[in-house]
């Protein structure tokens, strides 16, 4: 085989299309019936996500920062309150407190932010001591 042979053949191949059309034997599907099987496949899919959509909220809904706290990390809970008592007191059992309670505690007590101490009185933990 020379050179102009297989080049006249790479041509061929590159210009001549290899893909027939296809038959006009195959079956139509009518617009109403591919909507139809839309809203199927639609429904279909939307029942299997609601499963999984209310696994996912009661998952976040006991989160990990809502555990009751330990015997020590409610007596630690308990020094970091005495030390802000003069303004304010616990208004809750000291059993009910949480583990985002205790972060919240923490952070005043390391950024001396009232913020967090007012984020504790809107939730019902503290309560602020009344001055006379």
């Amino acid at each position: 085989m020379d050179v102009n042979n297989l080049i006249k053949a790479i041509i061929e191949k590159l210009f001549k299309p290899t893909n027939k059309p296809s038959n006009s034997n195959s079956p139509q599907i009518s617009y109403d019936r591919i909507e139809e099987l839309v809203e199927v496949k639609i429904k279909e899919h939307a029942a299997t996500l609601e499963p999984k959509s209310t696994q996912i909220e009661t998952a976040n809904s006991g989160t990990e920062e809502d555990y009751k706290l330990s015997p020590k990390q409610r007596d630690y809970a308990l020094s970091l309150l005495a030390k802000v008592n003069n303004e304010f007191e616990l208004a809750i059992d000291p059993e009910q407190l949480t583990v985002k309670d205790l972060n919240r505690l923490i952070a005043y007590n390391r950024y001396k932010n009232k913020g967090t101490l007012i984020n504790l009185v809107k939730k019902g933990v503290l309560r602020q001591k009344k001055t006379y």
